[in-house]
């Protein structure tokens, strides 16, 4: 599996020939080194309904028809506002896609779209485990550390953990610590943090943090590439 970081939460993905891209927040976010025109895809797992997560997926997903795979509610709305291939799921689902096998996990959080009319709900916040090229990936979208990511942990093996650690909105670099000790991954990556001064944190600190709970960080500049 390679991984790149496009910087805030956003994740490029390729295992198998497949292109799966995680909340693709990228002409808005003054960290991305990538435009969407530039962004191929095959899938687009989306955690929830803010605007710095669901960022460009209907573009993208329009040009490249690529499947959009998200909380039930927002595939619907997805759907309704030009995406032409979805699949709502909710949590503790699984579901085989030629790309590899996704699991929908709770995530602690909210989630709406906003409209100039007001907040749309968009379903219930959530993280992934996707497996594909014998990797299983835990994408945690924007949470609070809980305590069932032991559960996430001990039912699944978790190679890589990608956990926001900016504080203010989701977990800070603490309990996102503590979230390695819970989910026992062999790696981890540092997201959420420093695309706005309100969630500024040095990830190298965090590096600390977590290898003292038991995993091996891989702090990813955007743009950057990885291989597991």
């Amino acid at each position: 599996m390679r991984i790149r970081y496009l910087g805030h939460a956003a994740l490029w993905v390729e295992a198998g020939g497949k292109r799966v891209v995680f909340d693709p927040f990228l002409s808005g976010n003054p960290n991305c080194p990538v435009k969407p025109e530039e962004i191929e895809a095959d899938a687009i797992l989306l955690t929830h309904g803010h605007e710095d997560h669901l960022g460009d997926a209907l573009d993208i997903a329009r040009r490249t028809g690529a499947l959009i795979v998200a909380p039930v509610e927002l595939a619907n709305w997805c759907q309704a506002n030009g995406a032409t291939r979805v699949h709502g799921m909710n949590h503790g689902g699984s579901y085989e896609f030629d790309f590899g096998r996704v699991k929908m996990v709770p995530a602690w959080h909210s989630s709406s779209i906003q409209r100039e009319t007001g907040p749309v709900y968009a379903g219930n916040p959530s993280g992934y485990i996707l497996s594909a090229g014998g990797v299983n990936l835990y994408h945690a979208g924007d949470t609070a550390l809980f305590g069932d990511m032991e559960l996430i942990g001990r039912r699944h093996r978790i190679d890589v953990a990608v956990l926001p650690i900016g504080d203010n909105y989701t977990m800070g670099p603490e309990d996102a610590a503590y979230a390695v000790e819970l989910l026992k991954p062999r790696y981890v990556i540092p997201v959420h943090y420093n695309t706005f001064p309100v969630i500024r944190q040095d990830p190298q600190a965090f590096a600390r943090l977590a290898e003292q709970a038991g995993a091996q960080c891989r702090v990813l500049e955007p743009g950057e590439e990885w291989d597991v």
